[in-house]
């Protein structure tokens, strides 16, 4: 159902923004982001929100911890082979990526509490227990850090949402 768009054929409000990410990704346009396309408003929103969780405090390896969270979660494939490909190239230890990737304990107790307070704000929608919060502030991470990763989780369930009903 859903087209690989082509900067050609997209929406031309999407256009500029898959012009941008292929000229990141030295000429290639990843299949979720040409299907994303068919909805320029999505597609420039995660490609914003995105850029805004890059810029969080939380450190590249626990920003990475969320999305595979959520990933993993959501059964998105495509976002699980992204983001794994992702922690090699930041040099993140192998037990963390396929713990990671597999869904098995974590080897690091400090991204294993940002995995725990993941699958607990779910679990809750929100509404966090003060003692699964305190635990997770108890790992270095700080108040600022928890509202990160609820936007890291908004962030990502929104595209492992649409990259799997788009099949991407």
């Amino acid at each position: 159902m859903f087209v690989d768009h082509t900067p050609d054929s997209a929406p031309p409000a999407a256009r500029p923004v898959m012009e941008a990410v292929a000229a990141r990704m030295g000429g290639h346009l990843p299949p979720a982001v040409a299907r994303m396309a068919a909805s320029p408003e999505l597609l420039e929103g995660f490609m914003t929100l995105t850029a805004m969780f890059d810029r969080t405090t939380l450190d590249p390896v626990a920003r990475e911890t969320v999305i595979m969270t959520v990933a993993t979660r959501n059964g998105c494939q495509v976002c699980v082979d992204l983001h794994v490909r992702k922690l090699r190239a930041l040099g993140a230890d192998p037990a963390v990526v396929a713990a990671l990737r597999d869904g098995t304990p974590l080897p690091d107790e400090r991204l294993a509490a940002v995995r725990r307070f993941v699958d607990v704000v779910y679990a809750t929608t929100g509404e966090v227990p003060d003692e699964d919060l305190a635990a997770f502030l108890a790992h270095g991470f700080t108040e600022r850090n928890a509202l990160e990763v609820v936007m890291g989780i908004g962030t990502y369930t929104m595209s492992t949402f649409a990259n799997r009903l788009t099949r991407a």
